[in-house]
This record gives C-alpha cells, sequence and structure tokens, in this order.
C-alpha cells in the first residue's frame, strides 16, 4: 500500500507521454514569450495597492528594502523551479516535478493544490477586474443594472457579467493556441509596463527628500492576535512580529511577497517551449528580476511623494499623485491596474488548465480531459471545462476574503519544488541538467525555509480552508485517482506477465 502511494514516475517516461499524438502539446513559445508571461502574471494590483499598505503599516520608506528581501525569496525558489523545468520539461510545473522524486500520492496533493489555488486566483482576479471596469464606467457617465454588476452590494439576484465574460474571452484564446495567448499578452504587458514606467518617471519630479526622513522608523511593538484572522505563527507562540524598524522590513516582506505570486506559473508552459531547457530558466528568472526592479522604483517614487504615515490603504500610489495636485494619474493607474489584471487572468487560467492537463495524462483524473485539439494542439477540453465552471464562479460569488488561499497554495509549492530538487539530485544524479540550481542542499532548504516562515504568517482560518480542501482531495484521490492511475495499471501490468506468462515461455 505505502509502495503503491508513493510510487515515482520516472523523467524519460514523463517525457515519452509527451510524444503521444493525442496528447502532445505545440511547442511555440520562445524565451520571451516566457519573460512576458512571468511579468504578465506577476504584475497586476499589487504594485498599487501593497507599496502603500507595507510602507504605512510596517515598515515605511524601507518598504523598499522589503521589496528587495521579497524578491531574494522568490528567487530561491526560482532557482529550484528552473532546475526542474530544465530537466523535465513537461506540463504540470510542481506536480510533474514531485511525481518524480516524492512519488504519486504528494504529486496528487500539490496538484490538487495547484488546479483549484490558480482556478480560485483567476476568479478572485477577473471580479478584482471587473471593480476597476466598472469604476471606469461610471467615470465616463455609464453603469450596468445591478443584477449584473456581482454580488457586492446586490440587494437580490447578482451576477457579475464583466468577470464571467472575460474568463470566456480569455478561455477561447487559450483554446485558439498559446501564439495567440503570448501575442495577446505581449501588446497588453506592453501597455502595462509603459503606464507603470510613466507613473515612475512622472511620480520621480513630485519626490521631496524630507519623506524619506527617517527611512527607517523607530521600532513599534504589534499587538498579538487571538483569533483565527491573526497569523498562526501568532497562535502557536504568542508572538506578534514589530512594525517598523529591522525586523519591520522583514514583516513587510511577508505583506509584500504576494506581488510577486506568478513567475512559477511559466514553469507551466515547459512543454510547449521550443528549447525549454535553455529558454524556461531565462524566462523564470528573467521576469523575476524585471518586476522587481519594477517594484523597488515604484516603492521609492511612492513613499518620496507623499509622507509614509499619510498614504492611504487602498489606492496609494492614485492617492500620492492627487495629493500633488495631479489627480490625472490616478485614472491612469486605474487604467493600468485593469490592464494588468487581464493578463494576470489569462495566465492563471492558462496555468491550472495544464496542471489538470497532466494529472489528466497521467490517469489520475479523466483520460477524457488530455486530449489536444487536432488544429490548435491545445489541451481544449480541460480548459474549456475549468473556463465555464471559473465563469460562474466568478460571476455569482464575492471571492476576496478568499484570496489568501491562492498565497497559501503557491507558498505550499514552493516548499514541495524545493525539497523535491535534493531528492532528484540524490535518485538521480545521472540526468542531464541544462541549469543547475546553486549550493544544493543549501539553497533549497533555504527556500524551503523561507516559504515555510511566509506561510506561517498567514491567517489561522487560511489553514483551515487549505486543509479542507486538502481532506477533499484525499478522497478523490482514494476513490478514482489511485485505481485509475496509468502508472499503477502498468506496474499492475508488469507484475501479472511475471506471474503469468504467456503459454510456452520458459519459467
Amino acid at each position: 500500500m505505502s509502495n503503491a502511494l508513493f510510487r515515482t514516475k520516472n523523467v524519460e517516461q514523463s517525457i515519452l507521454d509527451t510524444e503521444e499524438p493525442e496528447h502532445s502539446l505545440k511547442k511555440s513559445l520562445t524565451a520571451l514569450d516566457l519573460t512576458v508571461f512571468g511579468v504578465g502574471v506577476i504584475i497586476g494590483t499589487g504594485i498599487f495597492v501593497l507599496t502603500g499598505t507595507a510602507a504605512k503599516n510596517t515598515a515605511g520608506p524601507a518598504v523598499s528594502l522589503s521589496f528587495v528581501v521579497a524578491g531574494v525569496v522568490c528567487a530561491l525558489a526560482a532557482l529550484c523551479y528552473a532546475e526542474f523545468a530544465s530537466t523535465v520539461p513537461v506540463a504540470g510545473s510542481a506536480y510533474t516535478f514531485s511525481y518524480a522524486s516524492l512519488g504519486e500520492l504528494p504529486a496528487w496533493i500539490i496538484g490538487w493544490d495547484l488546479v483549484l489555488e490558480l482556478a480560485l486566483g483567476t476568479a478572485v482576479v477577473a471580479v478584482g477586474w471587473s471593480g476597476y471596469i466598472h469604476s471606469l464606467l461610471d467615470n465616463a457617465g455609464w453603469s450596468l443594472p445591478e443584477a449584473l454588476s456581482g454580488r457586492d452590494g446586490a440587494t437580490g439576484f447578482g451576477f457579475d457579467i464583466l468577470a464571467s465574460a472575460l474568463v470566456l474571452v480569455l478561455t477561447a484564446i487559450l483554446v485558439v493556441g498559446m501564439k495567440l495567448s503570448a501575442r495577446v499578452t505581449s501588446v497588453v504587458v506592453a501597455i502595462k509596463v509603459a503606464v507603470v514606467l510613466v507613473v515612475i518617471i512622472a511620480g520621480a519630479f513630485f519626490v521631496h527628500g524630507g519623506n524619506y526622513k527617517p527611512f527607517i522608523p523607530k521600532a513599534q511593538a504589534a499587538e498579538a492576535g487571538g483569533n483565527l484572522k491573526a497569523p498562526l505563527i501568532q497562535l502557536m507562540f504568542g508572538w506578534a512580529p514589530s512594525d517598523f524598524g529591522v525586523m519591520g522590513i522583514f514583516t513587510a516582506a511577508s505583506v509584500v511577497f504576494f506581488a510577486f505570486i506568478g513567475f512559477d506559473v511559466v514553469a507551466t508552459a515547459a512543454e510547449e517551449t521550443r528549447n525549454p531547457q535553455r529558454d524556461v530558466p531565462r524566462g523564470i528568472l528573467g521576469s523575476l528580476i524585471i518586476c522587481t526592479t519594477l517594484y523597488v522604483a515604484v516603492s521609492i517614487v511612492v513613499t518620496g511623494m507623499q509622507k509614509y504615515s499619510a498614504l492611504s490603504i487602498e489606492a496609494p500610489l492614485a492617492d500620492a499623485f492627487k495629493a500633488t495636485g495631479h489627480p490625472w494619474y490616478a485614472g491612469l493607474i486605474s487604467f493600468g491596474a485593469a490592464i494588468g489584471l487581464t493578463t494576470v487572468c489569462m495566465i492563471l487560467l492558462l496555468g491550472q488548465s495544464r496542471v489538470f492537463f497532466a494529472m489528466s495524462r497521467d490517469g489520475l483524473l479523466p483520460r477524457f480531459f488530455s486530449h489536444t485539439h487536432p488544429r490548435f494542439r491545445t489541451p481544449y477540453r480541460s480548459t474549456i471545462l475549468l473556463g465555464v465552471i471559473i465563469a460562474i464562479v466568478a460571476g455569482f460569488t464575492s471571492l476576496s476574503e478568499l484570496a489568501e488561499l491562492v498565497n497559501i497554495g503557491t507558498l505550499f509549492a514552493f516548499i514541495v519544488v524545493a525539497l523535491s530538487v535534493i531528492i532528484l539530485r540524490r535518485r538521480r544524479p545521472d540526468l542531464h541538467r541544462a541549469f543547475r540550481t546553486p549550493w544544493v542542499p543549501f539553497v533549497p532548504i533555504l527556500s524551503a525555509c523561507a516559504s515555510l516562515w511566509l506561510m506561517l504568517n498567514l491567517p489561522a482560518e487560511t489553514w483551515l480552508r487549505f486543509a479542507v480542501w486538502m481532506v477533499v482531495g484525499f478522497f478523490v484521490y482514494f476513490f478514482y485517482g489511485r485505481s485509475h492511475s496509468r502508472l499503477g495499471r502498468h506496474e499492475e501490468t508488469t507484475v501479472d506477465e511475471v506471474t503469468h506468462p504467456p503459454h510456452g515461455t520458459a519459467q
């Protein structure tokens, strides 16, 4: 029983499965495409919101250092992802990596986690995008009927038609092909980055050196919480992190870290990359470097434009421009945020459909969903299924409080990938690794510890929801996945051939 739960799928078999005609994906992406995907999914509303929140509440002007710390934590995870994606260039990301190193049950757990987390993330982002569009429509004097404006504030029936329509349109784009998706993403990311650069350059003219003093405000003890909304580490040890001071920089890093989430989705496109051994590491690390640079620049500008203690929580960058007498930039920022969320939504949808496809191809989910389109060579069945479900969820549900589930799922994946690098190095030292994580096992261990630390800083109720999802996943695996696993059936066939050889065969 235990051997069956932890049976591993060797790397050679994983790569061989990608060559099956009905289950293979079209290779059309380059390093530039992957870098654009990474920038597209990382830069969302976080760059416009989290900067002010972290500066005002925990770090002051030193929030720029918090972004550097968070970037380093992500870089540690990125190095681990880069090695695996170049060694096992197969759709599925952390699911595929853990199947090759930890075994089937751990792979199922992380795959189940990623599909649900990325699907939920897509719905959350779609609802957020809808909010920005509603705001822009209101500014233009237009408004949708209350019944089609979403659940928030609705007195009766409420359906968010904009969020639902966005998911369906993006689903259609992903079905038609990855190259089209890459082109659309490239255009949108170019607009989004241009808006960010305009904000940085324009804001630099309104910076006052006095707003940076003190750069690291005096430390203040934070009150420990005692309910489920408090970070798990507080409930476990009765410890509360300090605000401001040197430790405040690290506390803020756990907040702004979530603005980086998404670079790992690049690894899910490894199978659709022309030269994955070279281009996937470049795409992952390149997008992370670009986004870290932009985040640090934005944080320096916003804390220089307005005193950190006066920054708003809801829209710090837009309000900072208003405070300097330039409200026009607030509309530009809202436009940039809306544009940014479009690509975030599409790439999250891309990521979870590829993980679902990989699990289906392995038999842990129905094989029906692992067939690719005869013309477009995309996993159209899984993409359409998940797109329709997410469109319905986004239309009927207010999901803002569930957004942290996306974060805990991503951090959990970071830990699994870091440990998998160490295990596969020991089990398969013979594998060709086009990219090698430096200083193994030190870097993977440091990555896992850093991710665990950030997980412990999430609210206890987020951990409870995460646990419920995992329990449901265990039931699905034991009632379906374990008995339908292609790897398991292959082993049973092999054992049966050895036990009952054909007639005429020497015994």
